[in-house]
C-alpha cells in the first residue's frame, strides 16, 4: 500500500503535535508509513524530533523509520499555537486539497485530515458545511451520495443530516435521503470493513420513535418508507427505534452501524464512549479518507498535553480500509 497522507490541519491547532506524537507511537501501534502535509514551522513550534522533508509520497517509505516525512506546505506567516489566523485557514485548505490530490492520484494509499476552524475557512470563503463535503466535491461525488461515518471500537454511526440547525432537521430529511445514506452506509461497511451483509439500525426522529405517530409522523411518513425500500435492495435495513434504547452495550451487539438523523444524535454516543478513539470515515468516495473526532482544540495548542489517540486510530483506520478495499479489487478481477 502507498503511504497515508495526513495533513495537519489549522498550524495553530493540535493537529501538528498528535501528528508528531502518532509518529513516536508508530511502532507500538503497528502504524503503516505516513507522510504529513503542512508548514514545517508549525512542526517546529511543538515538537524537536526528526522532521525529513520529501518531493514525492514514495520517499516517505524510506525515511518513516528515522524521521517523521513531511510535503511542505508553507503559510503565509508563521503560526503561533492557539491563535488562529486566515493565513493558517489557507494554509489547512491548502494542505488538505494537496492531501485529497495525492491520494486520488494513488500517489497515496488515503488520506487523513487533521481538524480545521470552520469559522477561519468560512473568513477567507470556504464555502462548503465541512471537509467531508469538500472531499467529496474533489472526488465527484455528490453529497446525497456521500455519508459522514463515526467510528470507534464498539459502535458506528452515520448523521443523514450534518452540520445544519436542529430546528431544519424535520424540513430536510426525505424518503429519498435516507436510502442514499443507507446505501452509502452498506456499501461502505462492505468495502472498508469488509462486511459482507452489513444491518444498519435507524434511529427514530422524534421521542419513542413517535409512539406509532402520538409524538411525530417523520417515522411513519420517510423512515418506514425508505427502511422499506432499502430492504427491497437486498439491505438488511432495521428499524426506526427509539435512539434512547439504541446504544447499550446489548443492543450494539445487534447492529454493524446506527443511522441517525441529526448531528449530535450520533456523535453524542460514540463521544461518550469513544472521545479519545473517534475516527470521522467519509463513505461513497473513490479514496479512503478518516479524520480523528476532534476540533482543533486551540486552548490547548502548545502545551504538550494534546492526546494523540484518535490520529493514531485515524491512520490505523486508514490502512485497514485502504487493505480490504485492495483486497476486495483483487478478488473482482
Amino acid at each position: 500500500m502507498e503511504p497515508i497522507a495526513v495533513s495537519l490541519g489549522d498550524p495553530a491547532g493540535i493537529g501538528p503535535e498528535v501528528t508528531a506524537k502518532a509518529w513516536l507511537a508508530r511502532e507500538r501501534h503497528n502504524l503503516q508509513p505516513f507522510f504529513c502535509v503542512g508548514d514545517e514551522r508549525s512542526l517546529r513550534k511543538v515538537w524537536d524530533g526528526p522532521i525529513y522533508r520529501i518531493d514525492e509520497p514514495d520517499q516517505a517509505r524510506s525515511v518513516f523509520d528515522h524521521a517523521l516525512p513531511l510535503f511542505s506546505v508553507e503559510a503565509g506567516e508563521e503560526a503561533k499555537p492557539g491563535l488562529p489566523t486566515a493565513e493558517g485557514a489557507r494554509c489547512a485548505l491548502d494542505s488538505l486539497e494537496l492531501a485529497v490530490g495525492l491520494a486520488r492520484s494513488g500517489t497515496a494509499g488515503a488520506v487523513v485530515t487533521g481538524s480545521v476552524s470552520k469559522a477561519r475557512l468560512y473568513d477567507i470563503g470556504f464555502t462548503h458545511a465541512g471537509q467531508t463535503e469538500f472531499v467529496a466535491e474533489r472526488c465527484g461525488v455528490s453529497r446525497e451520495n456521500a455519508a459522514m461515518m463515526l467510528a470507534g471500537p464498539s459502535l458506528r454511526t452515520v448523521p443523514i443530516t450534518t452540520h445544519i440547525p436542529l430546528r431544519d432537521v424535520a424540513e430536510i430529511i426525505s424518503i429519498e435521503l435516507i436510502v442514499n445514506k443507507g446505501r452509502a452506509a452498506a456499501r461502505g461497511l462492505t468495502r472498508n470493513f469488509g462486511i459482507a451483509e452489513p444491518i444498519l439500525a435507524f434511529a427514530g426522529l422524534n421521542p419513542h420513535a413517535g409512539e406509532f405517530g402520538a409524538l411525530g409522523r417523520e417515522e411513519i411518513d420517510f423512515l418506514q418508507p425508505a427502511i422499506e425500500e432499502l430492504r427491497n435492495e437486498g439491505i438488511d435495513a432495521r428499524g426506526p427505534f427509539p435512539a434512547d434504547t439504541m446504544f447499550h452495550e446489548a443492543a450494539r451487539q445487534k447492529y454493524d452501524a446506527a443511522l441517525c438523523l441529526y448531528h449530535d444524535q450520533a456523535l453524542i454516543p460514540l463521544k461518550t464512549l469513544h472521545f479519545d478513539e473517534g475516527v470521522n470515515l467519509t463513505l461513497g468516495l473513490p479514496i479512503v479518507r478518516t479524520s480523528p473526532d476532534h476540533g482543533t482544540a486551540f486552548e490547548i495548542a502548545g502545551k504538550d498535553i494534546a492526546n494523540p489517540g484518535a490520529t493514531i486510530a485515524a491512520i490505523g483506520l486508514a490502512a485497514f480500509c485502504a487493505a480490504n478495499r485492495a483486497a476486495e479489487a483483487a478478488t473482482a478481477a
